[in-house]
């Protein structure tokens, strides 16, 4: 997984959420392309099947459990990476939290609404402080959105006020940090099927998926197909791959940027 002269070849790299579906398939695109990787979530067994599969290619990967919604877990855990390895080069927040999906507005309680922008709002926030704080220049901070910050329907008003918050956060914190050579990108892209085994979202769509009447695999192959401009949604490793690219000297000239990768639902 590790490739001398490797994009990321040396990189530190951090990924919160590094258990889950995106953080997963970064943190290897990560190692794959020369980048030590240090990886948290809230549970053990799934870092260690990331970490396990990182090192049999031949990549390194350190894991710690925590949870990023603790300010005083997040700040310990950035400065022993620091401390460690010397400096933090990138941070993903990739972190999944379970919210409501499906109710209509007049359904919706005012808590169901607040809950995923107030969570995602802290922990993304949390974690970029943590490392920016340890980061020289050259260090480039990665968040995620979706569509649904852009898009209009049904369901989703509370997460689609969340993505739209995460982009303008990344946006104005790119503003922040570009004084001091650190970059911030924020990736959006669309629903991954693939993703589904091993994500939270599959419990987030199931309600609505439920009062469409259809399976959630068929509610995603019907957006996909009449939604997209190619037919079709990202996979994890076109995900994964963008955001090695992105996170590298290559694309040094990108801060500030919300990255499309929706496969055309929404055209910039």
């Amino acid at each position: 997984m590790t490739m001398q002269g490797g994009l990321l070849q040396d990189k530190i790299a951090v990924i919160h959420g590094g258990s889950g579906a995106i953080g997963g398939a970064v943190a290897r695109a990560f190692a794959r392309d020369g980048a030590r990787v240090h990886l948290t979530a809230r549970h053990r067994e799934g870092l260690e099947r990331v970490a396990q599969d990182i090192a049999a290619a031949g990549g390194h990967a350190a894991i710690a459990t925590l949870d990023a919604m603790d300010a005083d877990a997040v700040e310990a855990h950035a400065q022993a990476v620091a401390e460690s390895e010397g400096r933090i080069d990138i941070a993903l927040n990739a972190v999944g939290i379970v919210h409501v999906q499906g109710p209509t507005f007049a359904e919706l309680s005012v808590q169901e609404y607040l809950q995923p922008i107030a969570d995602y709002n802290r922990c993304n926030f949390l974690t970029a402080q943590a490392a920016a704080k340890r980061m020289r220049s050259g260090g480039v901070l990665l968040t995620l959105s979706t569509p649904g910050s852009r898009m209009s329907g049904v369901g989703f008003l509370g997460y689609g006020a969340t993505c739209a918050s995460i982009e303008a956060f990344s946006r104005l914190l790119a503003g922040e940090l570009g004084p001091a050579g650190i970059r911030v990108v924020c990736l959006r892209p669309h629903a991954i099927p693939d993703a589904l085994p091993r994500s939270h979202a599959r419990e987030v769509f199931a309600e609505s998926a439920r009062r469409a009447g259809v399976s959630i695999e068929a509610m995603l192959e019907e957006a996909a197909r009449t939604g997209t401009l190619l037919g079709r949604l990202p996979t994890l490793q076109q995900v994964a791959n963008y955001a090695a690219f992105v996170a590298s000297d290559r694309a040094a000239a990108m801060t500030g940027a919300i990255a499309n990768l929706s496969c055309g639902a929404l055209v910039d």
